[in-house]
């Protein structure tokens, strides 16, 4: 493939903020896979996983489900409550993600 400044001619180039974006949506979403997350986003697959493997140590903890809340009384309900609220951040941080990426792939597409 020819290169032009050392990239390769016909790949896309995508904001540093998107490639972020797009890693903390596919770590967000347990069960998830990185072929439904691409297709979410429009990018292809392997993009994807190059991406989420560049930010492997970046990361904390791993694509699984929340902690299960505790059962005693009271506690069980406030760390319930503190499950519900941080799955309602994960909710609209995803949101926000799929509006980035709606409104660059919106620019892209206009001539």
């Amino acid at each position: 493939m020819v290169q032009e400044n050392g990239v390769p001619v016909g790949m896309k180039h995508y904001p540093a903020e998107f490639k972020a974006d797009a890693v903390a949506l596919y770590w967000s979403r347990p069960g998830a896979t990185i072929k439904s997350v691409a297709a979410d986003l429009g990018v292809k697959t392997e993009t994807l996983r190059n991406w989420i493997r560049a930010g492997e140590g970046r990361c904390s903890g791993s694509h699984s489900a929340p902690a299960t809340a505790a059962t005693s009384g009271g506690d069980g309900v406030q760390a319930e409550l503190a499950v519900a609220r941080k799955r309602i951040r994960e909710l609209e941080e995803e949101r926000d993600i799929l509006r980035k990426a709606a409104r660059y792939f919106a620019t892209e597409t206009r001539w």
